[in-house]
């Protein structure tokens, strides 16, 4: 970059890139603050509701979903299974597959967890009116999708 190009703080999309940067940091250092009592991660969290939505899903597809490697997933899926948060079958059909569910004590733990989830989002999301909080959902997708791996 040479003196004649503009610097890119003075552009509104970079200006506003990084205050949505800064407010997703600020995110996950209030969530990450709110679930320790509960000796629980964000990653974890998503494991929970990933498998609180789509029981018996396999580690390859859990890790697809979660967007990390199946390496990460078979680091994490262990400390939930100590928890008693979870357990893991081989699948009937094809015993090299193995199928994650939550247990009784996973689905209480993920509920707690959601409540103060849903409590940061609504503290957070109160910023803004329906229409804002719809446009800013719709904004998010776009760019979910311009990234989204082929």
């Amino acid at each position: 970059m040479n003196k004649l190009q503009e610097l890119p703080w003075d552009n509104p999309r970079f200006r506003n890139w990084i205050a949505a940067v800064r407010a997703e940091k600020a995110i996950v250092r209030e969530l990450s603050k709110a679930l320790a009592p509960l000796d629980l991660k964000i990653v974890q969290l998503d494991v929970l509701m990933n498998l609180y939505r789509h029981p018996g899903m396999s580690q390859h597809d859990l890790a697809r979903r979660l967007l990390v490697g199946r390496s990460n997933i078979t680091m994490l899926l262990p400390q939930l299974e100590a928890q008693g948060a979870l357990r893991r079958e081989a699948d009937p059909k094809d015993r090299r597959v193995m199928r994650i569910f939550l247990t009784a004590e996973g689905e209480a733990l993920l509920m707690r967890a959601l409540e103060v989830y849903t409590a940061l989002i609504d503290r957070v999301m109160a910023q803004s009116s329906a229409a804002e909080c719809n446009s800013m959902g719709t904004v998010m997708q776009r760019i979910v999708d311009a990234l989204k791996e082929e």
